[in-house]
């Protein structure tokens, strides 16, 4: 990880403690999710909004302005609201989306949830990813939330991430295994 990029998910970490043991005191967690889930939206649907927060053009000023409105439109808790403002005035909009992300990660891991990504050769059927979701859930000791995408160059099994470890059961990391051995032997 390049040294700006473990700078801002510090930054972002620092700022994410801090909003949810507010939300936590203040029993708004929920309310913190909600605010969550609305900029995560408008960072997807608006380049706008992504430049006004990543534009070092912008003053801080303007900055803080834009956000406090885009705040009141959007309906955000006022927790959130001032943070995103106190972010502007540090010019420190540009980490929204690791704060979001890691505020995910913070409510989820204090919810014992945890999410798996996985990925397979063909789509699951409610049955296989509920089936996966109680094996990984008996894995972790948590419940586990699966985000699968399908990937029709693994030709068979399931690549699974679930935090920092990964099992590949696919036939694809098999055929190129056994293509390695093979290299070997010859």
């Amino acid at each position: 990880m390049s040294e700006p990029a473990s700078i801002s998910t510090g930054v972002a970490a620092r700022y994410a403690t801090a909003v949810y043991d507010i939300a936590k005191d203040s029993k708004s967690v929920k309310t913190l999710e909600d605010d969550i889930n609305v900029l995560q939206g408008a960072l997807a649907e608006s380049a706008d909004f992504g430049a006004l927060i990543m534009s070092p053009i912008y003053t801080r000023e303007e900055q803080e302005a834009a956000i406090s409105a885009l705040a009141a439109k959007m309906g955000l808790s006022a927790t959130m609201a001032n943070t995103l403002s106190l972010m502007a005035q540090k010019r420190r909009l540009f980490v929204v989306p690791q704060l979001l992300s890691t505020l995910r990660e913070i409510i989820a891991e204090d919810k014992g949830e945890v999410t798996a990504d996985v990925v397979s050769a063909k789509a699951l059927t409610k049955t296989q990813a509920d089936k996966l979701a109680k094996t990984l859930k008996a894995s972790t000791g948590k419940t586990v939330t699966l985000n699968a995408s399908v990937d029709e160059s693994l030709i068979g099994g399931l690549v699974v991430k679930v935090g920092s470890r990964m099992i590949d059961t696919s036939i694809r990391s098999k055929l190129n295994s056994l293509q390695n051995a093979m290299k070997e032997v010859g």
